[in-house]
């Protein structure tokens, strides 16, 4: 016999479901396509971005003329990377093109392999968020690898930067897995968004009174963990993600505000309707994958009630929770995808039940 929270949650609150609330369907997500000895999504990942920065720096110091010195590879931030490619001498400068062209070569390959899986047919645009969309750099291999799609594979797709901050994109998408008239009446909902390097935990105010699309939809507040520093185990990253929670939803009751008995999870890997993870959750602290261990599970009993009603909690897969934060700005096309560049890389496509 199911309890109270189990039932709340029961259709439409389904994990990983297909029919999302808000007009969108998920038609794939967490693509995983071989590639060599590894995966193709391992060629576009933040990890592939400092691999060729760490070739190529490889080369330069052989010569002494290294522009970042002794500085390691994963020291370094897109930030600096940023500010050489602005303010750089001309080595400096033309290190960091080197690098964006050939990681966009390989964004603009995966992108491309993508799009020819048949869940992918039709898609006229891709949005790319994570970290990587945050810097210049970032935006500059977006903007080549869509131009690489276009001019060398004649594709009549875009490749476009997701509209959010990444660091908020995935807590704004966690509010368009609770449906319109779960978020009525109610001035914000908790919200977390789960990667393999940090943990973000937000309160979201939908403002639908402003857009009634979640257009308006923003963050009021959030805290972020950076796990992969600390390396524990799922227990304690699970007791801290609901410290987090608590606190969260602490201070928004002190600021008079009414949040909806309501949790929005993105989380990496593969989420069945139970919410537990069969696969891909590998980057996450701890053993996070099978039937034994249910997310939503462990936030409902580290969070039972918020506002003095029963807490619901629904998971989705993190790319997809990240892509539905771009959804009030798809609405002029059919179907469309994600891309999200981050510890791995992220994927899914969606289909507008509207039509577009």
């Amino acid at each position: 016999m199911p309890d109270q929270a189990e039932r709340t949650c029961a259709p439409p609150f389904v994990h990983g479901a297909e029919t999302l609330p808000w007009g969108v369907t998920v038609d794939a997500y967490n693509a995983e396509i071989r590639a060599g000895h590894g995966f193709l999504g391992d060629q576009a990942s933040n990890r592939a971005f400092k691999a060729i920065l760490d070739h190529w720096r490889a080369k330069l110091q052989d010569a002494d003329e290294d522009p970042l010195g002794e500085t390691p590879t994963d020291a370094i931030s897109r930030g600096q990377l940023d500010r050489m490619l602005a303010e750089g001498d001309w080595e400096a400068g033309g290190l960091v093109h080197g690098v964006v062209e050939e990681f966009a070569q390989s964004l603009a390959e995966v992108a491309g392999r993508l799009l020819d899986e048949p869940a992918w047919h039709g898609t006229e645009c891709v949005v790319v968020g994570g970290g990587m969309r945050a810097s210049r750099v970032g935006e500059l291999a977006i903007g080549r690898a869509s131009m690489l799609l276009k001019g060398d594979d004649g594709r009549a797709v875009d490749l476009v930067p997701i509209r959010h901050d990444p660091d908020e994109a995935g807590l704004v998408g966690g509010a368009h897995l609770v449906p319109p008239e779960a978020l009525s009446g109610f001035d914000g909902v908790l919200c977390v968004d789960i990667g393999g390097t940090n943990m973000r935990a937000g309160v979201v105010l939908p403002e639908l009174d402003e857009a009634p699309d979640l257009s308006a939809a923003r963050v009021w507040a959030s805290e972020v963990w950076r796990h992969a520093k600390e390396k524990p185990g799922r227990e304690a990253a699970v007791g801290r993600l609901i410290d987090m929670l608590r606190g969260l939803a602490g201070k928004a009751e002190e600021h008079g505000l009414r949040l909806a008995p309501f949790v929005g999870v993105g989380c990496p890997g593969r989420i069945n309707g139970a919410g537990c993870i069969e696969r891909g959750g590998q980057n996450l602290p701890g053993d996070w994958e099978g039937s034994r261990f249910s997310l939503p599970r462990s936030v409902r009993e580290g969070l039972p009630r918020i506002g003095g009603r029963d807490t619901a909690v629904v998971v989705h897969n993190d790319a997809v929770v990240q892509g539905l934060s771009q959804a009030p700005w798809m609405r002029g096309v059919r179907h469309w995808a994600v891309l999200t560049i981050g510890t791995g890389l992220g994927n899914a496509s969606f289909t507008n039940r509207d039509g577009g």
